[in-house]
């Protein structure tokens, strides 16, 4: 089988596709015929050896995929062969066929695509552990999702609609705001078109009272423009650092607004309390039905075409998420 190999760390260049063999599965092992994987940003960290986890090399990234049981361990009790599965990985989802633990692996619902499960787990299931579990957002408080029209910004401005709240999207384009405003956001912030600092731009649109719910995945110098915007009582959702640079935020802010920064690591979450992320799953899945959520996959990429995607988003230039075909 053919698999995208990091065998140095750098940037997408220096990956290379090779066929090496796959092993057949034991225990709780699933294997799994890659149909489609999903990108997101932590695969840019992971080639690059900035990630929290970093596999032995060489090893393949890719953190989620979606494709067909072709075997089972002996111990496996939830698949068999051809059932059409989607899963979470960590890494390895960059090659034809891999294997999966069964309790990282749930069933393709009804009705989606293979590009469309690659593109679903992460970003919903990260945006919306963030704004249940974490933040516990409320039907009428008010939303601030930086950078929304990216993976899971984008699906933080559905979720957060589907949840009742009052959605402003924010973002460095106009063009990128018409996807958050398609995808439901009730106002629109382009924040790199504006001559007022962004905390008294926000303070505007929420009437004086600040927003009650920022979700952050991008990190830099917007983190605490966004946080000195922040109503009493909010809570600002950490989520990751799209713009490169951990921001240091000044602890008086928390005090004088009795706010709270709230860390969210949906990767640990999932691994930690298992049962309330399968309930999760359960009910965004019943939300993609009803027709609440769908995801954006705005480019889907050719196996061979793996650097011209991963450039798509450390350029930051996709809106939604972006796709690796991986088997037909």
């Amino acid at each position: 089988m053919r698999a995208i190999l990091c065998k140095e760390y750098g940037p997408a260049e220096k990956l290379v596709i090779e066929d090496i063999e796959c092993p057949e599965p034991s225990g709780n092992q699933v294997k799994v015929r890659v149909k489609a994987a999903g990108l997101n940003f932590p695969d840019t960290l992971i080639i690059e050896g900035k990630y929290q986890i970093k596999p032995e090399m060489p090893f393949s990234p890719g953190g989620e995929m979606a494709g067909e049981v072709v075997a089972v361990g002996d111990k496996v009790t939830r698949f068999k062969v051809g059932d059409r599965v989607i899963g979470m990985t960590g890494y390895g989802a960059f090659a034809e066929e891999m294997l999966v633990e069964e309790n990282r692996l749930l069933p393709l619902a009804e009705g989606m695509s293979n590009e469309e499960g690659a593109a679903f787990t992460m970003v919903y299931g990260t945006s919306y552990h963030a704004l249940k579990q974490r933040a516990n957002i409320q039907p009428g408080e008010s939303l601030l999702v930086l950078g929304a029209s990216g993976g899971v910004g984008l699906a933080a401005v559905e979720l957060g609609k589907a949840m009742g709240a009052h959605v402003i999207a924010a973002a460095s384009t106009d063009a990128k705001l018409q996807v958050a405003k398609e995808a439901g956001a009730d106002e629109l912030l382009n924040y790199s078109n504006t001559d007022k600092p962004l905390k008294d731009v926000i303070k505007e649109m929420t009437g004086g009272k600040g927003v009650d719910v920022i979700y952050d995945p991008v990190g830099g110098d917007f983190t605490e423009q966004a946080l000195r915007a922040m109503a009493w009582n909010g809570r600002h959702l950490i989520i990751g650092f799209a713009a490169g640079d951990i921001p240091k935020i000044p602890a008086n802010l928390t005090l004088l607004k009795s706010c709270s920064v709230v860390g969210v690591f949906w990767g640990a979450f999932t691994q930690k309390e298992p049962q309330n992320h399968v309930q999760n799953m359960k009910e965004l899945f019943q939300m993609h039905a009803e027709g609440k959520i769908k995801p954006k996959v705005s480019e889907v990429f050719a196996f061979e075409d793996y650097v011209n995607a991963l450039d798509a988003l450390t350029g930051r230039t996709a809106t939604g998420k972006v796709v690796l075909k991986v088997s037909d």
